[in-house]
């Protein structure tokens, strides 16, 4: 029995055609048909019914493909695990981390931690805040981190960092910086690019400032972008701006009359694992440096 059967077997499982199984696969139908019939040979059974060019699982082929997919994961895993090995690692961390966390402070905690933790080998699966809670209760990753609090009852969350939000402009309004009024008339408010605060947020700025303009974008790299273009201004935490403020692209607004909110960041586990707890602690003292 050979593992290419098998996958072409879980393929046409799932289309219960054999044209778009091979579309898939990058292979001709005969060559699907081929591994179709190598299979049952093996097995002594017939896993589709044909009819024409239509086809459909039999109760064997329903029985025995969650065996196929056994077999195919623990061979691809096996597979992963001996490259592991071949590179030097003996241990393995799976984070699943917001869009917001990925493209701010991860990158560099985590060149620090893997210098010190060469033996551990690191996957990122970079996911929208309100997923990352589902990836850790299914047990997909082993922490995860985000900006808001999980749904999820059977996982553990608490706050390993809070940090100020802050009103941040284009750079070229910098003599205007400590005129919250002037910079909310001449720009609109770019909102809903974080998950947590902004309802909230927008009704106190639209309570002082009733005229105020919006525009909604759902990520923060193009918020900061859209900024550095003259597009707008927006209320964004501020690890995620203190590149651009120090490099002088974005300048920071003082804020008179909207009360700033705060911006936590959450890591949930659903079992500790050493790794997990090693990365956690490591984190923590880095997000505190900064």
């Amino acid at each position: 029995m050979e593992i290419k059967w098998l996958k072409t077997f879980m393929v046409a499982a799932k289309y219960e055609n054999f044209r778009k199984t091979s579309e898939e696969l990058f292979l001709t139908q005969p060559a699907i048909t081929k591994h179709i019939r190598r299979l049952e040979e093996n097995l002594n059974i017939e896993l589709f019914d044909r009819n024409g060019k239509t086809i459909s699982l039999t109760s064997a082929g329903f029985n025995y493909l969650p065996y196929a997919r056994e077999i195919v994961e623990k061979y691809e895993q096996g597979l992963a695990d001996f490259e592991s090995w071949k590179q030097g690692y003996n241990r393995k961390l799976i984070i699943a981390a917001a869009p917001q966390i990925a493209s701010s402070v991860l990158p560099v905690i985590l060149r620090c931690f893997m210098d010190e933790n060469p033996n551990i080998e690191v996957f990122i699966n970079v996911l929208k805040s309100y997923e990352i809670g589902e990836e850790i209760s299914a047990g997909r990753a082993d922490l995860g981190l985000t900006r808001i609090k999980p749904f999820q009852t059977n996982i553990n969350c608490h706050i390993v960092h809070e940090e100020p939000v802050i009103l941040v402009g284009p750079h070229e309004d910098k003599v205007k910086s400590d005129d919250e009024k002037i910079l909310i008339e001449k720009y609109r408010v770019i909102t809903h690019n974080h998950p947590d605060y902004w309802e909230n947020l927008l009704n106190e700025i639209k309570r002082h400032y009733p005229t105020v303009r919006t525009m909604k974008v759902n990520q923060i790299e193009i918020t900061k972008r859209f900024i550095e273009q003259g597009l707008g201004i927006s209320y964004l935490p501020y690890t995620m701006v203190r590149d651009e403020l120090r490099m002088n692209k974005l300048i920071q607004i003082k804020s008179d009359q909207i009360h700033l909110p705060t911006s936590s960041t959450y890591v949930l586990t659903k079992v500790e694992t050493n790794e997990a707890n090693i990365f956690i602690r490591f984190f923590k003292e880095e997000m505190a440096k900064i």
